[in-house]
């Protein structure tokens, strides 16, 4: 069984934005990852999570966590690489290509503040730091507002950027928004050379994974009660 945790912002609100659900604090986030090792949840890496999910070619451990972060903000080099790097943990960041070294300005029309995104040189540190730099898209559009064109070109596009500026191999995507559109996507991921993607559903992944294109995530915030969360992706055994 894996747990895929979604997060966004670590840390406090930056200049001019100010405290929503998405920022989860530091010190919050430190107990958190305390948990999972305390409780037993092994932290894979990208590689065995797909392995995994995908075809059953890696078994899981009985307890597995993939750790996610939703549109490469500065917060989580500033404040979650640390601690990630700490205790030996990898994670995943997914990015939009667009947006990189500018803020989320998706979020303009929004109840959420803008907030400062990682430089190409600020994903390499993630990179070297064994946060992986996975697709968000380009323009961080849900898939059911694109064209199949347009659809083909956010994840080809965003793939090839990213490998080419970062030269690690890409092969995750997240949908923004947790949208996963309608018929021809998951053709779509696969013709850009996606191994899965991930959206929302608060579910957990067995392997393999029903569907690897459709990898449920449990999104957490800055009230999210992860052991209460934990405990009910992985009940313990009857007594």
């Amino acid at each position: 069984m894996l747990a895929i945790l979604s997060y966004h912002k670590i840390g406090p609100p930056g200049p001019g934005a100010w405290e929503t659900w998405y920022y989860v604090p530091r010190r919050t986030f430190e107990a958190q990852l305390d948990l999972l090792e305390e409780v037993g949840w092994q932290v894979l890496d990208i590689g065995a999570a797909l392995a995994a999910a995908r075809d059953g070619s890696a078994r899981l451990p009985e307890r597995a966590a993939l750790l996610t972060f939703d549109d490469g903000y500065r917060s989580v080099l500033e404040h979650a690489a640390p601690l990630l790097a700490e205790r030996g943990y990898p994670a995943v960041a997914f990015v939009p290509t667009a947006f990189v070294g500018r803020t989320s300005e998706w979020d303009s029309d929004t109840s959420e503040p803008p907030e400062a995104l990682c430089s190409w040189d600020e994903l390499r540190e993630l990179e070297a730091l064994g946060i992986s730099v996975q697709s968000h898209g380009v323009t961080h559009r849900a898939a059911s507002r694109l064209g199949p064109t347009e659809l083909d070109g956010e994840l080809a596009g965003s793939k090839a950027q990213l490998e080419e500026e970062l030269g690690t191999p890409v092969e995750l995507f997240a949908f923004p928004y947790g949208d996963a559109g309608g018929g021809g996507v998951r053709a779509a991921l696969v013709r850009a050379g996606y191994r899965g993607a991930c959206l929302y559903g608060e579910g957990v992944v067995t392997e393999p994974a029903d569907d690897p294109f459709a990898l449920p995530r449990l999104t957490i915030g800055s009230d999210t009660d992860l052991a209460a969360v934990l405990t009910g992706a992985h009940p313990p055994a009857a007594s």
